[in-house]
């Protein structure tokens, strides 16, 4: 008998991201430079981008990227439009958009990309969602009332709690606090967030990554790892308490670990995944070993998310020299997920 052809996978859902950053100059030439493209080519999973169609067909132009762009209707059309134009599923703004100058008033748009690019993961119309940068400061001053798009992804989610975690190649970190002041991050430190983060990062890791056994390194929060208490007690009171809980759950996790020798060379080989008790300690060694090229990726959630590892770069929107890297290894990443995900549903 016959085996039955299996459909394919379904396109990603990539969000405009704010529309004054870099978010459709890197889609447009990371779309330009796919795989079977005339130069640079690179292998891209199919999407469709979340966006004004008219917005993308004039960045195109002010940058001089050859991209056809063709609005399609629903997700189901993009398979067919991408390999000979950029799929684009209409959301206007209201505001005309000038690089570099953000205008809240299209923050409004600027959600209802993300929203809907989840509801169509959710309902299985797209593989899985890529966000494009927003601005914090800017969705505040349009009612925003999330501190990013981890967090407001969980509400989305239906209030799963989201884990972000930052990936390049031979390096995961895992924040356990995440956008807060540094004083408010110590202050908010506990046992109970550290087991739960280091739990859904090991679920996350077999689920996602295909780790069948994850190895959790986690960071100290004070140097030397507190020297014994004399350099603060959080170690003693809070870290390795957390760490022995999740080797109880079977977890293979080991620390507090000083953070300032956990991620040399050879230090990363020890682990699949490092949680790190603040933002910075997490960021810091991942961009400083793949600016470019860092992955920013929700566990925790539903359905798949990645995104650059990079903000909205004002500075340079509109001028051709944005960096597509990151957003390129977020597709890629996106859809091996996604691939995972179809082969071994939760």
């Amino acid at each position: 008998m016959t085996e039955p052809t299996p459909l394919p996978a379904p396109p990603l859902a990539v969000t405009m991201g704010e529309p004054a950053g870099i978010g459709g100059d890197i889609t447009l030439t990371a779309y330009a430079r796919r795989s079977g493209a005339a130069s640079g080519a690179r292998r891209l999973p199919p999407f469709f981008v979340i966006d004004s169609p008219e917005r993308l067909e004039a960045l195109a132009a002010r940058l001089g990227v050859p991209v056809a762009v063709r609005e399609i209707a629903a997700p189901e059309e993009a398979l067919a439009v991408f390999p000979d134009a950029l799929p684009v599923l209409r959301q206007d703004v209201p505001a005309a958009v000038e690089p570099g100058q953000p205008d809240p008033a299209n923050g409004p748009a600027v959600v209802a990309a993300i929203e809907r690019a989840v509801t169509l993961t959710t309902e299985g119309r797209a593989g899985g969602v890529v966000t494009n940068p927003i601005n914090k400061a800017v969705l505040k001053q349009a009612g925003f009332r999330h501190p990013g798009h981890t967090e407001f992804l969980g509400e989305l989610a239906g209030g799963a709690t989201p884990v972000m975690m930052l990936a390049c190649p031979g390096l995961r970190v895992v924040p356990v606090t995440v956008h807060l002041s540094l004083r408010e991050a110590v202050d908010s430190l506990r046992r109970e967030t550290i087991v739960e983060i280091g739990r859904l990062t090991a679920d996350g890791l077999r689920r996602n990554f295909a780790i069948a056994r994850p190895r959790l390194a986690v960071a100290a929060l004070n140097p030397h790892a507190g020297e014994g208490g004399v350099m603060g007690r959080e170690e003693i009171d809070i870290i390795a308490p957390a760490v022995a809980d999740l080797r109880a759950l079977g977890i293979d996790a080991f620390g507090p670990a000083p953070a300032d020798t956990l991620f040399h060379e050879a230090a990363r080989t020890r682990y699949d995944a490092a949680l790190c008790m603040t933002h910075d300690h997490a960021l810091i060694p991942l961009k400083t070993i793949d600016f470019a090229g860092g992955v920013n990726v929700t566990l925790g959630l539903p359905f798949v998310r990645t995104s650059p590892d990079h903000g909205t770069a004002f500075d340079i929107a509109g001028t051709g020299a944005a960096d597509d890297t990151s957003l390129c290894a977020a597709l890629r990443m996106a859809g091996e997920m996604a691939a995972l995900r179809r082969e071994t549903p939760a």
